[in-house]
């Protein structure tokens, strides 16, 4: 994979969520795409169909794997932001409604993102006959899971996009087979998350669940394609663990009291 070819899905992420932002912000009216935000603001989601423009395109790149990623739990994400209608919020939220016998868009997007996430695995380990179905099953679960842990980190302007930014930069000057292969979806990730960066830290979009899931998902597939069975169980038992913290604690009172977190979530916001 040439350094060319990983740049160019930098490039052309970060110019096709640029312009896609540009385009639907003119054009799309729709109240359904607005927020208020953590301060009480009006946001709105439109950055979340731009990232997933700018991914897809950059992902493109790099093959199949990253560009059904990013379209497929994008979609998921927007169906969640469309038609979701909050009363049920967080994983234990979602699985409490659905003992409950009640279908909500959380719990359909958290269906939605695993299966998105075993279709990935399956396309990304065909060209590796070492890895088994457990292999597959764990990857699967890992473009699931971060696609989770990205959307929990948007409520804050930036984060979601620092987070996907800095998870993507050890997988993006990784060398040699199969790590090689990570790189353009790592790039398209940084590359993506950078065209729509202005709007987002300024307080004006948010990624929402579209955007957020399917940062979260690119960044995913990068890392199962990079590792093989326990770098995926790792990767697997880190964002659980993550996870399941995020229903007991607050991701953004462990921010604020660390000092160097909260100086790197703040960086770039308006003072």
């Amino acid at each position: 994979m040439s350094a060319a070819r990983v740049l160019a899905a930098g490039v052309v992420g970060a110019l096709g969520s640029a312009v896609a932002h540009r385009v639907l912000v003119g054009r799309v009216r729709s109240p359904r795409w607005t927020r208020t935000n953590h301060a009480g603001a009006p946001v709105t989601l439109l950055e979340g169909p731009s990232w997933v423009a700018g991914g897809a395109l950059g992902a493109a790149a790099g093959g199949i794997p990253g560009v059904v990623a990013v379209l497929g739990s994008g979609g998921f994400g927007a169906l969640d932001d469309l038609a979701g209608d909050g009363s049920s919020k967080g994983l234990r939220g979602h699985l409490g409604a659905a003992a409950r016998g009640e279908v909500t868009t959380g719990a359909v997007k958290v269906v939605g993102l695993g299966v998105t996430g075993l279709v990935v695995a399956a396309l990304a380990d065909r060209a590796r006959p070492e890895l088994t179905v457990l292999d597959t099953l764990a990857g699967g679960a890992v473009v699931a899971g971060a696609a989770n842990l990205a959307n929990l980190l948007d409520l804050r302007p930036g984060r979601a996009l620092k987070a996907t930014a800095l998870a993507a930069l050890p997988l993006l000057l990784t060398r040699g087979e199969p790590g090689v292969r990570a790189r353009p979806a790592a790039a398209a990730a940084v590359g993506a998350s950078l065209g729509v960066a202005a709007e987002d830290l300024a307080g004006r979009a948010m990624l929402g669940d579209t955007g957020a899931n399917a940062a979260g998902a690119l960044i995913g597939t990068a890392l199962i394609e990079r590792s093989g069975r326990w770098g995926r169980l790792g990767a697997l038992a880190v964002l659980t663990g993550l996870t399941l913290a995020s229903e007991k604690v607050s991701f953004t009172a462990v921010i604020e009291s660390t000092p160097v977190l909260r100086e790197i979530d703040a960086w770039g916001r308006p003072r």
